[in-house]
């Protein structure tokens, strides 16, 4: 079961204004990057299950997330189907995001108040997924649709909450680019935790990363 409620994880989305990306087939590996993003200060990660046996990593990281890293709130992604989503939120998915908007995964997260954000390409998906009870919506694949997509449908939405993800770098121009539109947090994958972090194992550069990250998003948005 979620330990957060779908309206607390959208607060921390905004609070934050980034959620990392990461997936990897081994648990220890993914347990020190996970230390590594909480100990920088992000308080998000979204596993993405994207390999063979993704729930097994998922449940132990969720566990160890619970158990050692107060306030850390771990969500699954690359989730297509209702059953994967239901399955993952038996593990203690504190939130659900899809590469599309599929009806049946929004009424199997409703069901149990778990926040679902839907990758979206259009202003009536957009509208679609909100009338479903969307809180924040995944704009998917963010670089080919960039900050002025998100700015045009901030005008005549500016309710609508947005968190771009694919093209999201650490680069300043880049990330102002995007909270200069008006984009709610940002979902960050390669661009942050790299292969060549996991293949030097170099957690403290993470962290290091994670908090300048952050920092310049707080700054962005003063």
């Amino acid at each position: 079961m979620a330990q957060y409620t779908r309206i607390e994880v959208a607060n921390v989305m905004k609070e934050n204004g980034m959620v990392p990306l990461f997936y990897h087939p081994d648990v220890e590996l993914g347990k020190k990057v996970l230390k590594a993003v909480y100990d920088g200060g992000a308080r998000l990660m979204e596993f993405t299950a994207r390999g063979d046996f993704a729930f097994e990593v998922f449940s132990e990281l969720n566990k160890y997330a619970i158990k050692e890293l107060p306030g850390m709130i771990l969500g699954v992604g690359s989730i297509t189907d209702a059953a994967a989503a239901s399955m993952f939120m038996q593990m203690g998915a504190n939130f659900i995001v899809t590469p599309s908007l599929r009806v049946d995964i929004a009424k199997v997260c409703n069901r149990r108040k778990v926040l679902w954000s839907p990758g979206c390409g259009s202003l009536t998906e957009i509208n679609a997924a909100e009338e479903l009870g969307c809180e924040v919506v995944k704009l998917f694949p963010g670089d080919l649709y960039g900050p002025g997509f998100v700015k045009g449908i901030k005008g005549p939405q500016p309710w609508t909450s947005i968190m771009p993800t694919g093209g999201v770098s650490t680069d300043e121009a880049n990330l102002k680019g995007w909270f200069d539109a008006g984009v709610t947090c940002v979902g960050m994958g390669s661009k942050l935790i790299s292969k060549e972090v996991l293949a030097n194992k170099d957690y403290a550069g993470l962290e290091k990363t994670v908090r300048e990250t952050l920092a310049l998003i707080k700054r962005l948005r003063a």
